[in-house]
């Protein structure tokens, strides 16, 4: 009787480790694939994202380069009201894999944050954080041409600005979709703007639609 109970206790003791002990590979890290149509798509698991609600447009919008008072940024450009759902970024030209990226693909790259102080000499300067996807990353993910030489910016404005690769591809220059922790508030680029920390504010383009690598 003893030695039968013994044995039932050894038993018992076996399948206590078995089922604690794990049975399947860990959940893999987070990761970013590209479709054969250049899509950029991250897996189900790539991240949890909290639902982003659209700004609301001010009852008056600000002159050019007259303070907004309800972000305490100056106001320049004409506001663009851009839908989420249809919302895409294009990464276009002398690229290996041209991208079209979701608001919340974006959302789910490598996030880059800075505190910086946007100049447009002999206007205003404004200090504050932003956040956003790293340019480098989706520049490296699209695959960028031996004899490309710089980056084309376009706004839903219309507005466009360039810069030379070497300085996209320096320091933290990232396409911002928050501001002080929130989104982007419509009249200072929503959905995306561009940021660059050593660059004057003609570059930060607003309404970022398109990056035509040249």
């Amino acid at each position: 009787m003893l030695k039968t109970r013994t044995l039932m206790v050894a038993f018992l003791a076996l399948w206590i480790v078995a089922a604690c002990s794990p049975t399947q590979a860990p959940t893999p890290m987070a990761q970013v694939t590209i479709s054969t149509a250049g899509v950029i798509s991250p897996t189900p698991a790539a991240c949890i994202l909290q639902p982003v609600i659209t700004p609301t447009r001010p009852a008056k919008t600000p002159r050019s380069t007259e303070l907004d008072p309800s972000a305490g940024l100056h106001m320049t450009g004409r506001p663009q009201e851009i839908d989420l759902t249809s919302y895409r970024l294009k990464v276009t030209g002398k690229v290996d894999h041209p991208l079209s990226l979701t608001y919340d693909e974006l959302r789910c790259m490598p996030k880059v944050q800075t505190s910086d102080v946007l100049i447009c000499p002999g206007a205003f300067e404004d200090e504050a954080n932003w956040a956003g996807a790293s340019l480098m990353y989706i520049l490296d993910m699209a695959g960028i041409h031996p004899g490309a030489t710089s980056l084309a910016l376009i706004g839903a404005d219309n507005y466009s600005s360039s810069v030379s690769l070497q300085q996209a591809r320096t320091g933290k220059n990232h396409l911002a979709y928050e501001w002080e922790g929130k989104p982007l508030p419509i009249l200072h680029g929503f959905p995306v703007r561009a940021v660059f920390p050593s660059l004057q504010g003609n570059r930060w383009v607003k309404w970022l639609v398109e990056i035509q690598v040249e």
